[in-house]
């Protein structure tokens, strides 16, 4: 998924992720007992790149699903 990117777009990435996560947390607070559709995934920006990502509440993570540098 981000094999050969550069090690400062994966630090941007991971940093991202990780307000992705808080926010998730705070939106889906017993993330198990969701029953709504799931969110579809969104693409976030980060300086020098990119990378698509999908929240599951019901498994509470955030996926990363393909790192794009530029």
């Amino acid at each position: 998924m981000a094999g050969g990117a550069p090690a400062a777009l994966i630090a941007e990435v991971e940093k991202k992720a990780d307000e992705l996560v808080r926010a998730a947390s705070a939106f889906y607070l017993d993330g198990t007992g969701y029953e709504g559709d799931g969110p579809k995934g969104q693409d976030a920006l980060v300086p020098g790149g990119m990378f698509v990502y999908l929240v599951v509440p019901r498994h509470e993570s955030v996926y990363i699903r393909q790192v794009t540098g530029w």
